[in-house]
């Protein structure tokens, strides 16, 4: 007897053959032989001068200024990671005063070079040489010699900290409306302020918005914080620039600045996935895995026994 049901292949023998993908076969070989090339010029051109980085590479001067530069990236980053929350929820104000001043802070800071605002407030002194502490105008309590108290490292925090502020403003602004409004709403009437239903209810769902912007922003001012080096503070490219102002060893002093800054923003980068995946829990698209967890995979399932 032949054919119909009684020719059908049982399901338990149905081999499944996965479908081919030549292509991503030759984009791998083609950057694998570009990886190797690059590899292996930069291994035999001796004007890299590979023994100067490892001499100077943990020298106390370069962990010196590697110390100063994730000093200067944390406080920086606390002080715009504060700033922007109140700013975002002044802009979101129903008040036209308060959210007004929100949006003019905005303005200004993110319509000026973070350059220029470093220069600035290095110079502040010049502008105001006393800060006076009282009611203008009608009686003072005392005053701060501003020459004395912002140094070279306080200008540089104050002048990045206070424009990242504007940029975190936006950043949590962007997830605070990401979250439905009724769930404000709720949260009010059951007799909840305004400022309680956003730390409560509004904010902890808004950081899966917030937290991935918010890792580049943090990665960005690790490398922004350079721009501090304008202003003789020790931080990891100055504390290179000194050595090579020496030596004359420009490259691979460079090529040390560039390593260290490489390294902490890997760290850095593995932290922010590990939070994306912490406050991604609980909706229904799943975090992608990160490259290691992918090349792993690949690896186990090339050595798996019964692949074709």
């Amino acid at each position: 007897m032949s054919g119909g049901a009684a020719d059908a292949v049982p399901p338990d023998e149905i081999r499944a053959i996965p479908v081919r993908h030549p292509g991503r076969w030759l984009a791998a070989v083609v950057i694998a032989f570009v990886i190797y090339a690059a590899a292996a010029s930069m291994a035999t051109n001796k004007r890299f001068q590979w023994s100067v980085v490892g001499h100077y590479f943990a020298t106390s001067s370069v962990l010196h200024g590697l110390a100063v530069t994730l000093e200067l990236t944390a406080t920086s980053m606390a002080i715009g990671i504060v700033l922007g929350i109140v700013l975002a929820v002044m802009r979101l104000s129903p008040n036209p005063l308060v959210s007004g001043a929100s949006w003019l802070y905005i303005w200004f800071f993110r319509g000026t070079p973070v350059l220029v605002q470093i220069i600035f407030w290095n110079f502040i002194g010049a502008l105001y040489p006393h800060f006076a502490i009282g009611i203008p105008l009608v009686h003072q309590f005392g005053h701060v010699d501003v020459a004395s108290h912002i140094t070279a490292f306080i200008a540089g925090m104050l002048a990045l900290g206070l424009n990242e502020g504007a940029y975190m403003a936006e950043i949590v602004r962007a997830g605070i409306m990401s979250v439905d409004e009724g769930q404000g709403e709720a949260a009010q009437s059951l007799g909840m302020t305004r400022l309680l239903t956003m730390r409560r209810v509004v904010l902890p769902q808004a950081m899966r918005v917030i937290i991935p912007p918010t890792g580049n922003e943090t990665i960005s001012m690790l490398k922004t914080s350079s721009l501090v080096s304008v202003i003789a503070v020790t931080e990891l490219l100055y504390s290179v620039q000194v050595i090579y102002a020496r030596t004359y060893q420009i490259i691979p002093m460079l090529i040390v600045a560039s390593i260290w800054y490489l390294i902490v923003t890997t760290i850095l980068s593995i932290g922010q996935y590990y939070l994306e995946r912490h406050y991604g829990r609980g909706v229904s698209r799943q975090m992608p895995k990160s490259v290691y967890a992918r090349w792993l995979a690949n690896v186990i399932s090339l050595r798996s026994p019964g692949r074709p």
